[in-house]
């Protein structure tokens, strides 16, 4: 698996970054949000990566962050029907805040309006999303109220927790999980990163 390419841009169109790395070049298929991001850029970027192997063909897929790389892959292994293509284009029309908006809020007709998504598709993810893994309310949670600025260890804790899913446990497990971890931090909880997290948990569960 390759996780992540670090190189020169030598090439970008809204629909594919080339990446030079020692003189080899990757052929990075990316989202209209990646490529806002990274075209232009005269210096060295680096560009996360899906490798997506089929008996046809062998793809890479590049995001900007990790929010962008964690939604592809969630609509792929969660919502049936949902493809490399397809879940490309829910990340080139809609952002990842937007997105998570309209799935806890359940607005098909928002979701409905990315192209190739439709509204059958729209109420699929909608659905499958919320009762397959139970991940709208994780996002729910991590919503602001009155727009305060989040809390930075909340978040950490959040993340975890979404991660963890995304890897196909149980929310309920997989909060359960967090939550142990950080009362066992203690005093030190303030200290605690997603990724340590991440990682303690996946050795208990």
């Amino acid at each position: 698996m390759i996780a992540f390419v670090r190189g020169t841009i030598v090439e970008a169109l809204p629909n594919y970054i080339i990446v030079d790395v020692h003189g080899v070049g990757y052929h990075c298929l990316v989202p209209l949000s990646t490529y806002d991001k990274l075209a232009g850029n005269t210096g060295e970027v680096r560009l996360l990566t899906h490798l997506h192997i089929t008996d046809r063909d062998h793809s890479l897929f590049g995001f900007a962050t990790k929010e962008e790389r964690d939604l592809f892959r969630l609509l792929m292994d969660r919502v049936s029907g949902i493809g490399p293509k397809l879940a490309l284009a829910v990340l080139s029309g809609s952002s990842v805040n937007d997105f998570k908006n309209n799935v806890v809020n359940g607005d098909v007709a928002a979701l409905s309006k990315i192209s190739g998504v439709g509204k059958k598709t729209a109420e699929r993810i909608v659905l499958e999303l919320k009762d397959k893994v139970g991940i709208t309310t994780t996002w729910q949670a991590a919503q602001t109220n009155n727009g305060l600025a989040p809390d930075p260890d909340q978040l950490a804790q959040t993340d975890a927790v979404l991660a963890l899913i995304s890897l196909g446990f149980k929310q309920v497990e997989a909060q359960k999980a967090v939550q142990d971890l950080i009362k066992k931090a203690g005093a030190d909880a303030t200290k605690v990163t997603s990724n340590a997290l991440i990682r303690d948990a996946l050795r208990t569960l």
